[in-house]
């Protein structure tokens, strides 16, 4: 038999079937261990046959297996195949999605532990012998005990196993993670609404359906219903959500519901957890895949349903090769399957409310929160008003009385800031610099906790300063505000208050987001400080009071999706308040209150957002109705990214000029941030018709063979720094 191999080594030069002898017990999707050149690695077996073209004197053999079964499926191996043609990728990265990255690496594996259990017929022990006695005695109380602790409690362990008196079993461990993370099966009663629902994504015949749902209006349990349906018909489930954040909050709700089906796959999870838990599906011991991202190459077969959550969310976009988009992904998985694909949002994308308000998906809509509980009320401040009058603490008068009436009464609060830190930037007030990082071209961060100056794109350090780098001057000045400076603050305010602050550096821990989320949904703490790991999908009953701090900071990124993303943010955010029995509240904060953006937001007003976005998007012309596509070009060597640069552009001017009806905009320059991780940036940026040759650039794209610098094709990307 004959096995086609992709070998697991990323480069264009290799970058093709290789076939290689084998015997019967080789099928398709195992990894295998084959001779390569001089060395030996791993490949893919894509697919076995009988004969080949390869010439007898050449054809090398298969060493080995690395698994026991195929660990691709069919279906993934055929998908992995798409997604190379479709980003002009190595096949060995498209396969790469579908494993664990320390299984390829074969840093992980199964464990494996050994118990020990009393011999039912229990040969003579010498009564003198008080330590196997001791032992026998031990194992007669506690019954079958894992070896490593008899080992440790008695010397005498190994004579009593070579005597028969103990009898060693070994047994496979799962290393499971959130044990601690459990929910109780509770009785669901869908609302009428939520039936409707449930039987208009099941009897649709369009594969996508977009459930736009205010926040609190059910649309977790929609998905639960509907994984639940499938499920009976032995089917399996993927669900995803944008943020490690809330996967043990979905996973909870998951395993309360469904127990041991559920499998969670994320990059939190350590090495062991995540390989254990993707066994558990290849093997089809867990049918339903919760995670963020990259849980939509889950190992499963015979999809009844994908969901994704907060579907809307920038983080569902690949920024490392190959750069996909999760819908691409699930969408294909759901055709293959022949399921259904739910969208679910608040906030949808506007290019997503755009194909389901043109009929190309379902949509669904939820108007009202459950049991008809009113929307949050939204108080605008204008911070103008707050400066004028002396106010120079990130909090308005309106903000902080709330804030003391919220715990006067016994309730929670969430005050919500877009960044990190203690405070934005230090800038010298004699010359106007801007202290930056040594190694990327972005303002350091004061951090008072560690007393640094921190990088937040390489995670670099400094030592504060005393005088200016540029100058000399000592005039420095920390401008801004950050979540440690406003959890400074509060405390000043409120010294009785339990504060919590999540943001990236506080949940930089395993189980970082976990913990901080338990004990404020355990009522351990009154305030909860953090960036935007708090406004998304979080369920707080007792959180009355939500406080935006500098609501309008997104409004003004150079970036056409700033006003949606600023929609979105505030939204979300306000969204966790009053999800229970009391009313709740939300203060708005702002330099630019009569903006039409929070204006909008502050009304829950989607439609009448979208209806002006999509308008000015068509005026503009901006996606949906045309493509954004950047060529990046980054390098440690300035003059080489330069020289790269040149050799891709002259191509891409080919492609301009032959179709130059299709291009709105074509350009080189600078990146925004001109150097990050000491790499030098570049790119080229054009604004495209639909029908412009994109495979042309990938084609493009995919001849640079610059050794030391890295070129790849973004389309319409969630970042444009």
């Amino acid at each position: 038999m004959i096995a086609e191999v992709i070998v697991d080594v990323a480069h264009s030069d290799v970058d093709k079937i290789f076939d290689y002898a084998c015997g019967e017990e080789i099928k398709a999707g195992m990894r295998v261990a084959v001779p390569f050149g001089r060395s030996t690695t791993t490949g893919f077996v894509m697919r076995v046959k009988e004969t080949t073209d390869c010439p007898p004197e050449k054809l090398k053999t298969v060493y080995r297996t690395e698994d026991d079964v195929p660990a691709i499926n069919a279906e993934c191996l055929s998908l992995a195949e798409k997604i190379s043609a479709r980003y002009r990728c190595p096949m060995a990265l498209s396969l790469r999605l579908f494993l664990p990255a320390e299984m390829r690496t074969g840093k992980v594996g199964r464990t494996f532990r050994e118990y020990g259990r009393l011999n039912g017929d229990l040969p003579p022990v010498n009564p003198r012998a008080r330590a196997q006695l001791a032992c026998i005695s031990y194992l007669e109380e506690h019954g079958e005990t894992p070896m490593s602790e008899l080992r440790e409690k008695f010397s005498c362990v190994s004579a009593l196993v070579k005597s028969g008196a103990i009898l060693v079993e070994k047994r496979r461990e799962l290393r499971t993670p959130y044990k601690s993370v459990a929910g109780g099966e509770e009785k669901h009663v869908l609302t009428p609404a939520q039936e409707t629902a449930v039987r208009t994504v099941e009897e649709t015949e369009k594969t996508v359906s977009l459930i736009h749902g205010v926040t609190g209006s059910g649309k977790t349990e929609i998905y639960l219903t509907l994984i639940a349906d499938a499920l009976k018909e032995n089917k399996t489930a993927i669900f995803l959500v944008p943020e490690i954040s809330l996967t043990p909050q979905m996973f909870s709700k998951l395993r309360g519901r469904f127990g041991g089906e559920v499998a969670i796959l994320h990059s939190g999870l350590s090495a062991g957890e995540r390989f254990d838990e993707w066994e558990r599906l290849r093997m089809g011991d867990a049918r339903i895949a919760v995670g963020a991202r990259s849980a939509v190459f889950a190992p499963i077969e015979n999809i009844g349903c994908i969901v994704i959550d907060e579907e809307h969310d920038g983080s569902y976009s690949s920024e490392s090769t190959p750069r996909y988009r999760t819908f691409d992904i699930a969408y294909l998985r759901a055709k293959h399957n022949g399921c259904k694909l739910i969208l679910g949002s608040a906030t949808p994308a506007v290019e997503t409310y755009r194909r389901a308000a043109e009929g190309e998906f379902e949509l669904i809509t939820l108007p009202d929160r459950i049991n008809a509980r009113p929307m949050p009320k939204v108080n605008i401040v204008d911070m103008r008003r707050e400066v004028r009058r002396g106010n120079a603490t990130p909090f308005s008068n309106t903000l902080r009385e709330k804030l003391k009436s919220c715990l006067e009464s016994g309730n929670q609060a969430i005050v919500f800031l877009n960044r990190r830190g203690y405070s934005r930037t230090v800038m010298c007030r004699d010359c106007g610099n801007v202290v930056k990082c040594e190694s990327c071209d972005v303002a350091l961060t004061y951090h008072s906790d560690e007393d640094c100056l921190k990088c937040h794109y390489c995670g670099a350090k400094y030592k504060p300063l005393t005088a200016c780098p540029a100058c000399g001057g000592t005039h420095i000045n920390y401008m801004g505000t950050g979540t440690q400076r406003v959890v400074g603050e509060l405390k000043k305010l409120y010294p009785q208050a339990r504060i919590l602050r999540m943001d990236v550096d506080t949940t930089s821990g395993k189980e970082g987001h976990y913990k901080i989320l338990k004990q404020f949904a355990d009522r351990k703490a009154d305030i909860l400080v953090g960036t935007q790991m708090v406004a998304k999908g979080h369920d707080f009953p007792s959180v009355t009071l939500v406080g935006i701090l500098d609501a309008d900071m997104s409004l003004h990124f150079p970036d056409y999706r700033s006003g949606e993303r600023t929609f979105q943010l505030i939204t979300q955010v306000a969204g966790r308040s009053g999800r229970a029995g009391a009313e709740g509240e939300v203060v708005l904060q702002t330099y630019d209150p009569e903006n039409y953006i929070l204006r909008f937001a502050a009304a829950y007003d989607y439609r009448g957002f979208y209806e002006h976005e999509i308008g000015m998007r068509e005026a503009m012309m901006f996606p949906p109705f045309v493509k954004i596509v950047r060529v990046m070009v980054t390098g440690e060597n300035e003059k080489e990214t330069l020289e790269a640069l040149r050799s891709v552009y002259g191509r891409l001017q080919a492609i301009y000029a032959a179709h130059e009806e299709e291009f709105l905009f074509f350009n080189r320059m600078h990146s925004p941030i001109k150097r990050i991780q000491n790499k030098y940036r570049y790119q080229v940026l054009m604004r495209m018709t639909q029908n412009a040759p994109l495979k042309e650039v990938y084609a493009a794209v995919a001849e640079e063979k610059q050794k030391n610098v890295l070129v790849y094709v973004e389309e319409n990307p969630s970042n444009l720094s």
